[in-house]
């Protein structure tokens, strides 16, 4: 046998494939970024949609006489703040750490080059649609009395500041320029428990105090009354799109579609709104003697809420516990904060973001396992209290952070332009007193007492 010719032949042959060979290599590179860049689309596109899920829901809790004023927040609130997010925002979250506490560049993403690294358009989009949602949280908290021209001025000032710089102390090296602190001790919250919904929801409850609460909402004695919202069909439709758009939120948070895990992450999510639901349902039937439709539509998005941090981290049993958990904490904190402290919440925004976010970020402490978190297990499954600790500290500075700035904000707001308008634009309903017409034109409604 002629080994020095079967040699030759090899070596040929190696040397003719290797073009081949790196060919390939090349292909799967660009099959992966482009399977990366579709799917982070698609996943913006869906969170974009839970805009008009939080329209509709705000709209259905509050009176008639301001749906078109709340249409007009939500719609406003994305446009100006998509614009605050691209000049400032994304850089102050995203750009190279100053010390872990703050991004210095990519302002007006100044990284996107067409046709050379067009990766950070589609990252661009999808953290935009994330602060818009934290910055519409804030609107049903203080929805039927606040001034328009007010709503927009704190609305670009959390989607350009507040929620960015927080962002960055969990998530700053997602764009691959640094951690931040948070994120350096080990902090989880995958897709924003804390960052984004306790963010909005401790804003909107200095909002609301600030704010104080709507004409008839208290009795002289301090009584709580019910001021029933006109549209419960579409707060259930708004419910359903954003349980929809959660798909995109929670899977979507990999940013890969070449991760097999948004298949897990979109199981725990659906199974915690699932339990957050029937729970909120049972738990109101027990208290209020009633199944309240409210506070079912209300505990789908506190299991939704709660799951965000640890949906990557934990398995879909306890997902089932932390929904079922938050479903009756969102009862008991709607009915505490509505009674108790007499803070007027239309929309049960504080309770459902802001108090299951915190919940939801504790709890991956407690239930995180490694199998499913890659490497670390909460304190329920043999990991202690280290990460428990990290997770009260990240949901402990999230309140400080926002509901310390918020209040001074809402207070600045208030002592110069002016955060409420007048007793007779409210008790007529603000699409007339703010916009000049009406949602439901032409329409009479007439009661009748028996």
């Amino acid at each position: 046998m002629n080994f020095k010719k079967i040699s030759r032949i090899a070596l040929f042959t190696a040397l003719a494939a290797m073009p081949i060979m790196a060919q390939d290599a090349e292909s799967g590179a660009h099959l992966k970024v482009s399977l990366d860049t579709v799917w982070t689309l698609i996943a913006a596109f869906l969170v974009f949609f839970m805009q008009a899920g939080f329209a509709m829901v705000e709209s259905g809790f509050t009176r008639a006489k301001n749906a078109s004023n709340i249409m007009m927040k939500n719609l406003m609130d994305f446009s100006f703040g998509s614009i605050a997010f691209w000049v400032v925002g994304f850089g102050l979250m995203f750009g190279t750490s100053l010390g872990g506490f703050i991004g210095s560049d990519s302002f007006f993403l100044i990284d996107g080059i067409p046709g050379t690294n067009d990766w950070p358009f589609a990252f661009f989009l999808f953290q935009t649609v994330f602060a818009a949602t934290a910055a519409t949280i804030v609107s049903g908290a203080m929805a039927e009395r606040t001034k328009f021209v007010s709503y927009l001025v704190y609305s670009v000032i959390i989607s350009a500041v507040i929620y960015p710089i927080f962002g960055h102390w969990a998530w700053g090296s997602l764009f691959g320029k640094g951690k931040g602190w948070l994120e350096a001790l080990g902090f989880i919250d995958f897709a924003g428990s804390t960052v984004v919904h306790s963010i909005g929801g401790w804003a909107a409850l200095a909002g609301a105090i600030v704010l104080g609460p709507r004409i008839g909402k208290y009795t002289a004695d301090g009584r709580a009354k019910a001021i029933p919202g006109h549209n419960l069909p579409i707060a259930a439709l708004g419910v359903f799109i954003l349980w929809f758009g959660w798909f995109g939120f929670n899977p979507g948070s990999t940013t890969a579609g070449t991760n097999l895990s948004i298949g897990r992450i979109a199981v725990t999510t659906n199974m915690a709104a699932a339990a957050g639901a029937v729970t909120a349902m049972f738990f109101s039937w027990m208290i209020l003697k009633k199944p309240d439709p409210s506070m079912a539509l209300n505990g789908v998005l506190a299991g939704l809420v709660a799951i965000t941090a640890p949906c990557a981290a934990v398995s879909p049993m306890s997902a089932v516990i932390i929904g079922g958990i938050a479903g009756i904490l969102v009862v008991a904190s709607v009915l505490f904060i509505d009674k108790v402290l007499k803070v007027d919440d239309p929309v049960g925004a504080v309770s459902v973001h802001g108090v299951c976010g915190a919940f939801g970020t504790i709890s991956a402490g407690l239930f995180a396992e490694a199998s499913y978190s890659g490497g670390v297990n909460g304190l329920l499954f043999g990991g202690g209290f280290n990460q428990l600790g990290v997770q009260l500290a990240g949901a402990g500075s999230a309140f400080a952070w926002s509901f310390g700035l918020c209040l001074l904000l809402f207070f600045i707001i208030k002592s110069t332009i002016g955060l409420r308008v007048k007793p007779e634009e409210e008790i007529q309903g603000l699409d007339i007193g703010e916009h000049g017409l009406e949602a439901y034109n032409g329409f009479q409604i007439f009661t009748t007492e028996n």
